[in-house]
This record gives structure tokens, C-alpha cells and sequence, in this order.
């Protein structure tokens, strides 16, 4: 038994020992500072609050430059990242054709996943989104906006087309909205950032859906891309044509004074009736359009009523547009 604490004991001695050395430890480096950081001071929010028609989302900015700032609701994919590519793409495509959209050269570029589908615009001349350029678009889908290709591009390319015809040359409103409604103005224009942006494919492919593309404005079966549209862009300037009818709108059509964030732009004071809009078209043109409206349209507007002497008054009423 004495042998037996004796052995116990010297064991635990030599435990203790064994424990007592001092193992060389390597200090850990210390934690890197919390760096915030800190925006420039002309740098968009990163965060904007929603409070027009029914949104309400708290939107998260992904991602800004000179051309895009592009802001995500919670839902939308953090790998959704072609729009800040694309929409600066077609924002300055855009710009290059029409001029400049107020004295901010960004686009607010706003997505929604799992709700708000469809789209709409905002634009500098309006208090609804902050007089901002914006395009907002949603989908019901949860995994919306993931492939950036097709309807992705198309829906987001109609919203800027919208900020075209409302507010292109520092003049508010789209006199010719209620022609060619939402929008027929749009067929042509995407067309033609699509070949601009040199994505013959996705001009092919759209080209092939508006060719078959048919309306019930101004009458049954109407073909605006292929009978009116299109033949004009092909034979009187393309891009110069599609701009040279705002310009003349700009230039011509009654406005009126108003004043934005204390700055003076310019408001169409009316909508304009099918000779006129006729009439304009063929100044962008330089050329008699009446003929090609005649085959495209048929020879009354959207109410029935004859468009002929509509347009022998506009002529009249703007004889600073020739031809």
C-alpha cells in the first residue's frame, strides 16, 4: 500500500510538472477596424423610401456610376448584376441620341422581385420620384430579373423610352400619347437602341415580335411598327428621324412655362390630333407621310373621325414644318 502512494504520488507530482511548462504561444493579430465607407459628397443615398402608387419598399443601392444608380428592393437576387452594365449602356445610347434629361447625367434604376409587376417611369420634370430620371420595374417572381436577357431588357429599355416622350428638349408631357398610347412609340424606339447598342440578336428577335404585333388603334388589325414605323426609320435618317420629331415638338407645338425645383422649363399645353401628329412626322422626315399614313392607318383617327382635314389645318397651324 506504501509502495502503491508512494508511485501515486511521484505521478501526480510529474503530471503537475508535466503541466507547468509554459508552451510558447503566438500572439494573435489584432481585429481590423470597423471601416465604413464613407460616400463621396455628391453620392446618391444609399437608401431611398418608396412613395408613389402602391410602392413602399425601402429600397438598398447595389451599385452607382456617372450613368446609373441602381437601387434593389429586399427580394430582388444579389446576383442580379446586369443592369448596372446595361441600362448605363442604353441610358448613354440614349442621351446621345435625344440630349441630355436635366442636369443630373445619372438614371435611377429601380427593381422590384415578387411584387409590383410591369413598370413605369419618373423623370426630372416631376416631384413623384424625388425629379429624378427613373426607371421602375417589378415582377411577381420571386427569381426575376436573374438572366438579364429577353422580356429582362425589353421591359427595362420601354420604362427609358417612356422618359423620352415626357420629357425630352426640357419640355414636360407627351403630346402624342394618346395616338400611339403605351406605347407604340416604344416598338421603334427599342429597336433602334438595340441596333445601336450593337446586339443585332436582340434586334432581330424584336423586330420578329413587332412585325406580327397587331392593334385595335386607330382601327382594327393596325400594324404600327411594320406599316408606319419602321418604313420611316429605314428611309429618312433612322435615329435622325426618331429625334428630329421631338426636336420639331420642342420647337413648335404650344407650351407653356413652368418651374422646376426653381429652374424655368417648358409643359405642352395639349395633346395633339392625328393630322397633326401626321404633319409632324413627315417635318422629321422631310417628306409627305400622308400617303404612308393613309396605307398604315386608313383615312380616320382613333374616334372615327377623317384625318384629312386634320392635317390640311395643321399644315396651316405650323407652317414652319415643311417638306
Amino acid at each position: 500500500m506504501k509502495n502503491i502512494f508512494t508511485l501515486s504520488a511521484t505521478a501526480v507530482v510529474l503530471l503537475l510538472a508535466c503541466n507547468s511548462k509554459k508552451e510558447p504561444v503566438e500572439a494573435a493579430k489584432p481585429a481590423p477596424p470597423l471601416v465604413e465607407a464613407v460616400d463621396p459628397p455628391d453620392a446618391p443615398p444609399k437608401t431611398w423610401k418608396e412613395h408613389w402608387f402602391e410602392h413602399v419598399q425601402l429600397l438598398n443601392r447595389v451599385a452607382y456610376d456617372t450613368s446609373v444608380v441602381v437601387y434593389y428592393d429586399g427580394d430582388v437576387k444579389p446576383a442580379v448584376t446586369w443592369p448596372k452594365t446595361y441600362m448605363a449602356d442604353a441610358w448613354n445610347y440614349t442621351k446621345k441620341v435625344y440630349g441630355k434629361f436635366g442636369d443630373d447625367s445619372r438614371l435611377f434604376v429601380i427593381y422590384h422581385a415578387g411584387k409590383y409587376g410591369g413598370g413605369h417611369p419618373g423623370t426630372y420634370l416631376d416631384a413623384g420620384h424625388d425629379y429624378r430620371n427613373v426607371t421602375d420595374c417589378g415582377s411577381n417572381d420571386l427569381n426575376a430579373w436573374i438572366t438579364g436577357v429577353d422580356n429582362d431588357i425589353d421591359l427595362s429599355t420601354h420604362e427609358i423610352g417612356h422618359i423620352v416622350e415626357g420629357a425630352s428638349k426640357g419640355v414636360k408631357e407627351s403630346p402624342a400619347f394618346d395616338i400611339w398610347h403605351d406605347s407604340k412609340w416604344m416598338e421603334i424606339y427599342q429597336y433602334d437602341v438595340y441596333l445601336g447598342l450593337n446586339r443585332p440578336a436582340d434586334a432581330q428577335r424584336w423586330m420578329n415580335k413587332m412585325m406580327t404585333t397587331t392593334d385595335s388603334y386607330p382601327r382594327a388589325g393596325t400594324q404600327w411598327f411594320k406599316n408606319w414605323f419602321l418604313p420611316i426609320y429605314e428611309n429618312y435618317g433612322k435615329t435622325k428621324v426618331l429625334n428630329g420629331f421631338f426636336t420639331l415638338l420642342s420647337q413648335e407645338f404650344p407650351k407653356q412655362n413652368i418651374t422646376v425645383q426653381g429652374k424655368i422649363y417648358q409643359q405642352y399645353t395639349r395633346k395633339m390630333n392625328f393630322g397633326e401628329f401626321i404633319h409632324f412626322w413627315s417635318g422629321a422626315a422631310k417628306a409627305d407621310l400622308g400617303p404612308l399614313a393613309l396605307t398604315a392607318f386608313g383615312p380616320k383617327d382613333e374616334k372615327g373621325a377623317d384625318w384629312a382635314p386634320m392635317l390640311t389645318k395643321a399644315k396651316v397651324d405650323f407652317p414652319n414644318i415643311t417638306y
